[in-house]
């Protein structure tokens, strides 16, 4: 069982972009993104449930970031705007069962995709 995350590339910064993630009909309570820049340890991102319910987000990209599912296509959107240089990173998916206390704990997810490259040129 693996995740597929795709949609990455290079944007300037205050740009748009889209990463997606297809995920398995299993469905989990709860899916994420997580980032990694260079040298940098993995960062939550969002998260969101099953029904779309359980929304949350990191500080740094509320009201940037917009995190969504599509049940019918088993897929997991984040719609990113207004990035920024900081924003550059590895993009991962993952799904799982964590608790609510734990959603944006990346121990609370067993399943990840392969990531995606996301850059932003300043």
């Amino acid at each position: 069982v693996q995740l597929q995350a795709s949609g990455g590339g290079l944007v300037q910064a205050g740009g748009s972009l889209r990463v997606s993630c297809v995920a398995p009909a299993r469905g989990f309570r709860s899916y994420a993104w997580f980032r990694q820049a260079p040298g940098k340890e993995r960062e939550f991102v969002a998260t969101i449930g099953y029904t779309g319910n359980r929304i949350y987000y990191t500080d740094s990209v509320k009201g940037r970031f917009t995190i969504s599912r599509d049940n019918a296509k088993n897929t997991i959107y984040l719609e990113m705007s207004s990035l920024k240089s900081e924003d550059t990173a590895v993009y991962y998916c993952a799904a799982g069962d964590p608790i609510l206390s734990t959603v944006s704990a990346s121990e609370g997810y067993r399943v990840w995709g392969q990531g995606t490259q996301v850059t932003v040129s300043s």
